[in-house]
């Protein structure tokens, strides 16, 4: 039977990649070397080739190589996003998923979006484009690696705040763009990489030769290492026999003897010498359950060591060691096994053999390192042998009671009639025994069997004596077999009591998944997580949650359990950082409680805590899979309820805007019929007393002013169920703002109106309706909100990139933090330009603009008296005078 078979954990990571578009990087030490020219160059390649390749962001810098190279691209138009008085561009991934290229490309894979974009960062932008089917080529710096930025920092004294985790790249193809140090220098002196000031500072600091060097050796071997991963997953799921050396990989076997310690540091100096991958993996065998508290102190130290110093850790159950390591080391395609040679008595080699001169004997293909280990010193207090390890009374009581009643069965037997074969029946208890108490009660079992049928049924009975020579084989062929079925009924106990325990935390795991489908809140899930954790590990847990005023404790078990000052400075710095803290980490140690982050997503979302009541370690190293298991399917039950709760107020968000939508334009509707009947009445009235005019005036304005109100009802309407269909034409901005103030005679009645338009502005491509609407509501929201008798103040220049139309008052301004709040639809800044009035006058503003293309901003005046606003036109929508 060939026991070459596929890895599922291998075949799943594949059936995830299935219908995910490819992520290709290219990946660089520093800055300047190369990579966006790299990637383009690349992206123009497969687009002769036929493929449909567009750019949806490219960073050029300035640099005019790199410009040459967007050319004959497909450009998808950027996302302009305002923020802080400015407008930042990112990449639109909500065309780019519309437009559906089948290669995308994006620069700078770790940049942090701006703040109101879809995601935070931009490699979860590519996580969608990648989840929707559409491959994407990007670019990276190696400092930008999560995993690599402490490495970096130590070094290059930068530390690196953009950052992604490494889970990014996996299964992702990595291309190494290097050059040089001295070439990459010399591109900084002639201003290729920055502008002659920044290349001076970065090449006295950042760039010098030992940090670029030490940068590119960190890039090769992160592209080396991930190379290697990806032929490992592909021999695995493929079931593919040979080690496959690409590069070395190691293995270091940790037992319960002393001397597991210095193993395990000589492994990690030997897996620094290769630079390679180590792993440190303890074998469970029937014997574990036999182990001593010395040596499970001293295996739990050793895999702790282990993971303290950046190997991974495994326990494997097994039959036997040897049997283990093989399978462990042919299923890692190791290269390099480390083992210790412990002194061991003649009687226990004689016994198991040497691990060790089978290992070399049995795994051709390895290099075998053996270390001489030396026994540790007991500490005082230290049980020397496990509780049993003898065999219980009560084991020997009964097994010596059950061959009593098998003599007495058999003198009844030999009374009856003339059978001689009774031996066979002194199986009986042995086998009894060896499977309910172990081995050493089975064999004193045997023994006392083979006395027995000695004493009572060989001639001359009731003596010891044996005459017949024959009977002498008899009784110790009897005792062989004796022996040799309680060994095996002593294994076949011990792999039971070892799959049971298997079988024990498997069961715990799936019990506990089966709770957490039905849970619906945190506090729940708090409670079930403390009281399961808490009585499989036989340890205190709690568990905090973030509010208002820090980490809250949401539940524990047993009931009352107390943080003290040190504790819970452990916790917030675990839930800070995402990383273990307390006894048993490497962070504040001399806390009572070991605190372990519970994330999902990267995100830390809580904190679990385990500590004991006589003051051991909270878990020890070989339980710790166990628990993290617990934690990772309580992270993903913990972000499943919040993102219930999100849709649940997103649900009734959308209810309340359908509601208001409706009654938007119900009202709206049912007001304009009415109304347009009263401004035709007052505009027949023809009065002739003066104070008859002058009411009859003040109520068409105020029905004036009611109109546009209703206007604005209806307008929102149509923003809200983006009926906006607007047709663009060339306006002229001189007659467009005389249009708007014409029609806001009666409210400007008395009120300094100063307009500043140069002769030579272009006209600008709006829609004429939407565009007179917008300058309305601006000057109509100055007049309102600015200081009486202050003028009002309409400006129109051109910038840089096209063309700034502003309307400015002289009133309270707006306060700081609320530009962009104070475009939202019914919002009222207090203390501003928005005290008072319905709101709806600058959300339409916003929502024209956005349907024309426009960017409308919202900040002070230079001189700080006053507020501006001011709408942006870029060059697309600019259009010079004919025959200019």
């Amino acid at each position: 039977m060939n026991e070459q078979r596929p890895d599922p954990e291998a075949l799943l990571r594949a059936a995830k990649r299935e219908g995910r578009g490819r992520l290709k990087v290219f990946l660089g030490a520093a800055p300047g070397v190369g990579k966006t020219y790299e990637m383009l160059s690349d992206g123009a390649v497969r687009r002769e080739n036929g493929v449909d390749v567009v750019v949806g962001v490219v960073e050029t810098h300035g640099r005019q190589e790199t410009a040459s190279k967007v050319r004959g691209f497909e450009v998808v138009p950027r996302h302009r996003v305002p923020y802080q008085g400015h407008v930042l561009d990112e990449m639109d991934i909500d065309a780019v998923l519309a437009r559906r290229p089948a290669l995308v490309l994006v620069d700078e894979l770790a940049h942090t979006n701006a703040p109101g974009s879809r995601h935070d960062k931009r490699w979860q932008d590519v996580e969608e484009l990648r989840d929707a089917g559409i491959d994407v080529y990007s670019t990276l710096n190696i400092q930008h690696l999560e995993s690599l930025n402490d490495v970096v920092a130590s070094f290059t004294r930068v530390r690196v705040r953009e950052t992604l985790p490494d889970k990014v790249l996996d299964g992702a193809e990595i291309e190494v763009v290097d050059i040089p140090p001295d070439d990459l220098i010399e591109r900084l002196r002639e201003g290729k990489v920055y502008v002659p000031d920044e290349a001076t500072r970065a090449l006295g600091n950042f760039f010098s030769k030992s940090n670029l060097s030490a940068l590119r050796e960190l890039a090769l071997r992160f592209a080396a290492q991930t190379v290697d991963a990806q032929m490992l997953d592909y021999v695995r799921a493929h079931a593919m026999e040979g080690t496959w050396a690409g590069g070395d990989r190691l293995v270091a076997a940790i037992s319960e003897q002393g001397g597991a310690l210095e193993l395990v540091r000589a492994a990690k100096r030997l897996a620094d010498a290769l630079r390679a991958p180590w792993t440190a993996v303890h074998i469970e065998t029937p014997r574990s359950a036999a182990f001593t508290d010395v040596e499970n102190i001293q295996l739990a130290d050793a895999l702790h060591l282990a993971a303290q110093l950046g190997g991974q850790v495994a326990t494997v159950p097994a039959e036997s060691v040897l049997e283990g390591l093989k399978n462990f080391t042919a299923q890692a395609r190791a290269t390099q096994l480390i083992v210790g040679k412990s002194i061991r008595s003649r009687w226990f080699e004689l016994r198991h053999g040497s691990i060790v001169d089978r290992l070399v004997r049995e795994t051709p293909g390895l290099a075998v390192h053996v270390l001489p280990t030396t026994p540790a010193p007991v500490p005082r207090g230290l049980r020397l042998r496990p509780p049993g390890e003898w065999g219980s009374l009560t084991g020997y009581l009964f097994s010596l009671a059950l061959t009593a009643m098998v003599t007495l069965i058999g003198t009844a037997i030999l009374s009856s009639g003339n059978i001689t074969d009774l031996g066979l029946l002194y199986l009986l208890p042995v086998m009894f025994a060896a499977t309910r108490y172990g081995l050493r009660t089975g064999i004193v079992t045997s023994l006392a069997c083979s006395l027995a049928y000695n004493f009572f049924f060989l001639p001359p009975t009731h003596t010891l004596t044996i005459e017949d020579p024959r009977n002498i084989i008899t009784v110790l062929m009897l005792l062989g077999v004796a022996i040799v079925s309680s060994q095996l009924a002593a294994r076949v106990r011990a792999h039971a009591l070892l799959s049971q325990a298997s079988a024990a935390q498997n069961s715990a795991l799936a019990g506990f998944a089966r709770q957490l489908t039905g849970i619906r809140t945190s506090d729940e899930l708090a409670q079930v997580l403390c009281t399961e954790i808490g009585g499989l590990l036989d340890a205190h847990t709690l568990l905090l949650m973030p509010d208002e005023d820090g980490l809250s404790q949401r539940w524990s078990w047993p009931q009352g359990a107390h943080l003290e000052t040190l504790d819970l400075a452990a916790a917030r710095w675990c839930f800070a950082n995402n990383r273990p803290a307390g006894r048993g980490s490497d962070t504040l140690t001399s806390s009572e409680w070991l605190f372990h982050p519970i994330a999902a997503g990267g995100t830390a979302l809580g904190v679990f805590g385990l500590a004991r009541s006589d003051a051991r370690a909270p878990v020890r190293a070989d339980q710790q899979p166990l628990l993290l298991s617990f934690l990772d399917q309580a992270g993903l039950a913990l972000e499943r309820i919040e993102l219930e709760a999100r849709m649940g107020d997103l649900s009734q968000a959308r209810e309340r805007d359908r509601l208001r939508h409706s009654l938007l334009s119900s009202v709206s509707h049912d007001l304009r019929t009415p109304l347009t009947t009263i401004m035709a009445t007052l505009a027949a009235i023809d009065a002739k007393e003066p104070q008859q005019a002058a009411q009859v005036a003040a109520a068409r304005g105020e029905a004036e002013r009611l109109h546009r109100f209703v206007t604005n009802l209806l307008e929102m309407a149509r923003i809200e169920a983006g009926a906006l269909h607007g047709k663009t034409q060339p306006v002229a901005l001189d007659e467009a703002v005389a249009e708007a103030l014409h029609g806001l005679r009666p409210l400007l009645a008395g009120r300094p109106v100063t307009t500043e338009l140069a002769s030579d502005l272009p006209m600008v491509l709006v829609d004429p309706n939407l565009f007179h609407h917008c300058l309305t509501n601006l000057i109509e929201n100055a007049a309102k909100y600015g200081d009486p008798d202050t003028p009002i103040s309409i400006c129109a220049a051109r910038t840089g990139g096209g063309l700034a139309l502003s309307v400015s008052d002289r009133g309270p301004g707006i306060p700081q933090g609320e530009e962009e709040r104070i475009f939202e639809t019914f919002a009222r800044i207090e203390g501003s330009d928005r005290k008072g009035g319905t709101g709806l006058g600058l959300a339409i503003v916003k929502g024209f603009a956005t349907a024309m293309g426009l960017h409308v901003t919202a900040a002070n005046r230079d001189d700080g008296q006053g507020a501006c606003f001011t709408i942006h036109f870029d060059t697309a929508h600019l259009k010079d005078w004919p025959g200019i």
